[in-house]
This record gives structure tokens, C-alpha cells and sequence, in this order.
């Protein structure tokens, strides 16, 4: 009894190891492909519900909550977009290759080399705030106090964000940067610079605040832009909502009072009577340009100007 016990019990464990070979071998075949079909180009993801002799190109991206479409001409694509994506079939996260043919173009609108006199700053506290367990889910009370503090990204996320997008773009061209804890650690970079690039960097602390509006020439590229206050915190390598955007009380908007705040101008997404407004330090769009760095040869043209 015990030897046929031992035998079939053998038998079993061989066919449960099988069983279990096959199971892995199904799920890295489905792995594989669905690493291959989340990654594609932008141009047919986003129109494949468009007829073939369509030329339109539907860009989508989302504001505050809501969703806003912005459309091109795919013949106006500047770059060669990829998309890859989530799980959801959601756009998470974008790579942009300059296209051969407009070669002159880009020397046009960028730099051979690193800029020397102009710089960007990128949004890195921003992209915090709307990470996970970030302020956003407070703000849809998906959680507590807790999400109100931070921990400071240390690489960039090449999210398919229209600011994010913005500084991809930027810097395929050539464009310096440096971060807003550059600035909030050592205020005076700036001065190295005769123009920043301000993106959509919403939360900024008040030294960033301070050393960004007092620059003499700064370019607002996004509305909303100096929104909320953060505090930083280098010991524990996070930051935490301070004021703005309706904390700690509703009625608090711009956390720094701002005067020439032109968060309203954030939702024109067609940017159909795109200007840029003067204010004391520079000038401003006065709407949301989205993903238009990747079809607007005349953005990137006014971008480069002194």
C-alpha cells in the first residue's frame, strides 16, 4: 500500500509541475504581448476611429478633472510620437524623436548645445502633487491629511501630460533646466539665466515664488502657473501643501495672492486668439497651450524669441 501511495503521490506532483509550467509559460506569452500592444505610435492610436482620408489628429488631455480634446493636422506633427500604455489602455507616458526632414527647423527653434541664456523649470513638485497618494486624492477625498505631504520625485516622469510634453520637447531642442528644488535650495540660479521658461509648475514654494517674479525676463508658458503654496522638507526629502487651491480653506485660490494669477486662462484649450499678455516680469499665454509644442511651429518660434 505504501510503495503504490508513494508512486501515485509522484505521479501527481509530476502532473501539478506540468500543469504549473504551462500556466507560467501562458502568462509570459501574455505578458510579452501586451508590452508589444501598449506601445505604439501616437498618430494611429489616436485616430483610429477617424476615416483613413481623415487628416485630423485628436489630442485629449484633462484639466481639473475635465477632459478637453485639442486638434491637428497630423501633417503638422513636428515629431515622431509614441505612446505606451497602461493597463486601461489609458496614454501614460510619451517619447518624441525629431524627424529628419526638419532638421533646419529645429536649428531654427533650438540650440546645437545645452542653452546658456535660457532655461526652463521643471514642474517637479507638480508632478508630486498629481502622483499617487498625492494632493489629489485628498482633493477627491480618496484619502486624509496624509496625502498632503509628499515625497519629492527624484527622476522625471515622461508622462504624457501637456506640460510634461512641453519639457520633453524642450529639451529634445536643446533647452537647459533645472527644478523648482534647484531654485527653492539656491534662488539666485536664476540670475544666471536672462530668461526662464516657466511651465506648468502649480505648486512652488515661497522662495521659488519670490525668486521667479522678481526675474526681470520670464516667459509664463502655462496658466495656473505659481498656484499653490509647498514647504519643503530636505531631511525627510518630501514637501507639503502649505496654501492654495481651496486649502486650508475653500475660499483661499492662489495660496501667494498673486496678482497677475491667470489660472482662468487654463481651460481655453483651443488657444484660438493665442497672445502672449506683458506683465511686469515678462509675459504670458493667455491660454492653455496642451500638447501644441508638438504641431505649433509658431509657439516654438516665439518660445526661442529674446
Amino acid at each position: 500500500m505504501n510503495s503504490h501511495s508513494d508512486k501515485d503521490f509522484h505521479i501527481i506532483n509530476k502532473k501539478i509541475l506540468a500543469c504549473c509550467l504551462i500556466i507560467i509559460a501562458i502568462g509570459i506569452i501574455l505578458i510579452v504581448v501586451s508590452q508589444q500592444t501598449r506601445v505604439m505610435p501616437i498618430t494611429n492610436k489616436i485616430t483610429e476611429n477617424i476615416p483613413s482620408d481623415n487628416n485630423t489628429v485628436n489630442f485629449i488631455t484633462m484639466i481639473e478633472g475635465k477632459l478637453n480634446t485639442i486638434n491637428a493636422s497630423k501633417n503638422d506633427l513636428l515629431f515622431d510620437i509614441t505612446i505606451t500604455y497602461d493597463n486601461n489602455n489609458d496614454p501614460q507616458f510619451v517619447d518624441i524623436q525629431k524627424k529628419p526632414e526638419l532638421s533646419d527647423f529645429y536649428k531654427q527653434v533650438g540650440f546645437p548645445n545645452a542653452s546658456k541664456d535660457i532655461v526652463y523649470v521643471y514642474p517637479i513638485f507638480t508632478q508630486g502633487a498629481y502622483g499617487y497618494n498625492g494632493f489629489y486624492n485628498y482633493y477627491d477625498k480618496k484619502c486624509g491629511l496624509g496625502c498632503l505631504t509628499v515625497t519629492i520625485p527624484s527622476t522625471f516622469i515622461p508622462e504624457y501630460g501637456a506640460s510634461m510634453t512641453a519639457s520633453i520637447v524642450l529639451s529634445d531642442l536643446n533647452y537647459s533646466h533645472i527644478t523648482d528644488v534647484d531654485i527653492d535650495k539656491n534662488p539666485d540660479i536664476l540670475k544666471k539665466y536672462k530668461k526662464v521658461i516657466i511651465l506648468h509648475n502649480e505648486y512652488v514654494t515661497k522662495k521659488e515664488f519670490d525668486a521667479i517674479t522678481n526675474h526681470p525676463n520670464v516667459l509664463y508658458l502655462f496658466p495656473n502657473a505659481l498656484f499653490a503654496e509647498v514647504k519643503t522638507n530636505y531631511d525627510n526629502n518630501t514637501f507639503t501643501l502649505i496654501k492654495g487651491h481651496g486649502y486650508p480653506v475653500p475660499s483661499i485660490a492662489n495660496g501667494f495672492n498673486w496678482k497677475y494669477d491667470n489660472s482662468k486662462s487654463e481651460y481655453n484649450t483651443k488657444c484660438e486668439n493665442m497672445t502672449f499678455e506683458l506683465i511686469p516680469n515678462g509675459k504670458m499665454l493667455n491660454c492653455y497651450p496642451a500638447y501644441r509644442t508638438l504641431f505649433d511651429k509658431s509657439l516654438l518660434e516665439a518660445i526661442k524669441e529674446p
